[in-house]
């Protein structure tokens, strides 16, 4: 099993003087942190306007300051938003091929096309469109690496030829990803050869009704690149302190305020019918009801990890025999301060991961 970090760039009122610039830094650090600790993957989203949640607008700028301060951790963008109005495919196809080069071949491309009527409205993008953008995409930007030249005559996107630079130094691309909510979108991974980025909180042992049919559709997949990703990361709120009870008292208020938020963000669809984002009322249902759940039941269920390196191990095996490849770590929740993070991080190398690499 591998381990991964999630970063937001977010911050809980109130603020200070320099709080925006601090947090980007303290990131950059503990990034180097874990890197040298033994996890094996970063992502960093693409978010707009989500003030408090996630100040993350520009992942490219912040992940190409990443690849210099580490050597060995995958760089993940989790993930690139295609409807062009946010990224001009061929501006994305420019900038992966660049931080692929600028980290000796350490980037994972995740993709996705929003879930919130704040950024799809702010770019002035049609939610009933942002699934066929976001696959006419997909498919297109992967030929932008292998063909030279390349064009292009399409629905959302049109280019004469021309050849695009630079190239990747992964041959014949960095690995692929969708960020995937919905149960449907699962399949539709599989179905293009995409590995999936499970980026929504709830327990694990939801988790097989998703992955079995992911698992089934990527046998008959035809992938949108040149190979087929077969991986699914799972995603929770994580925080490992010396004992559950110090973890539970800096991380239990940091995770139920990131679930609120998420409720209020996804609650904005609470009466549109928008095709494509049907589903998005039952996360928001499962968002209110884990912002208000008691802390015990949400650890013991595997919805948060959050406790000692004992608790977390016994947490992350549900999510093992659950089928995920990969959990990506969420600790820079609310206001969880940096040296609990830093400790956090230290622990899970010093005593969890070695625990799953030497299962496997």
């Amino acid at each position: 099993m591998k381990f991964g970090l999630l970063y937001e760039l977010e911050y809980a009122k109130p603020w200070y003087e320099g709080w925006e610039a601090r947090i980007f830094h303290q990131a950059l650090e503990q990034i180097a942190f874990a890197d040298q600790k033994g996890f094996d993957y970063v992502w960093v989203v693409e978010h707009h306007f989500l003030t408090e949640y996630s100040h993350s607008s520009a992942p490219e700028v912040f992940l190409g300051a990443v690849s210099q301060r580490t050597e060995r951790i995958r760089i993940g963008h989790g993930v690139v938003l295609l409807p062009p109005a946010y990224n001009n495919p061929i501006r994305v196809a420019e900038r992966i091929a660049t931080l692929d080069i600028l980290s000796n071949g350490r980037v994972e491309f995740g993709t996705g096309r929003s879930g919130t009527p704040a950024e799809l409205e702010g770019f002035g993008i049609s939610p009933a469109e942002t699934k066929a953008m976001w696959d006419e995409a997909v498919r297109i930007i992967p030929r932008m690496w292998m063909e030279d030249p390349f064009c292009y005559q399409g629905r959302y996107f049109s280019m004469p030829p021309r050849s695009i630079w630079p190239k990747p130094v992964q041959k014949p691309h960095p690995p692929m990803w969708v960020a995937a909510a919905t149960p449907r979108t699962f399949i539709e991974a599989g179905e293009r050869g995409l590995g999936v980025l499970c980026f929504i909180i709830g327990q694990p042992a939801e988790l097989p009704s998703r992955i079995q049919p992911y698992r089934e559709a990527i046998k008959r997949a035809q992938p949108v690149g040149a190979f087929v990703n077969e991986q699914v990361a799972g995603f929770t709120v994580t925080l490992c302190l010396d004992d559950d009870a110090e973890a539970q008292r800096v991380g239990g208020p940091a995770a139920l305020w990131y679930t609120a938020m998420l409720s209020s963000l996804l609650g904005e669809w609470r009466g549109k019918q928008i095709p494509g984002y049907e589903y998005y009322g039952e996360l928001t249902r499962a968002a209110r009801e884990q912002s208000t759940a008691h802390m015990t039941s949400l650890i013991e269920n595997g919805t948060f990890c959050i406790g000692s390196p004992e608790t977390c191990i016994r947490i992350i095996e549900k999510y093992r025999q659950a089928g995920v490849d990969q959990l990506i770590c969420f600790m820079q929740a609310a206001r969880i301060p940096h040296e609990k993070i830093l400790r956090s991080i230290e622990l899970f190398g010093d005593r969890v991961i070695p625990y799953f690499k030497r299962e496997i």
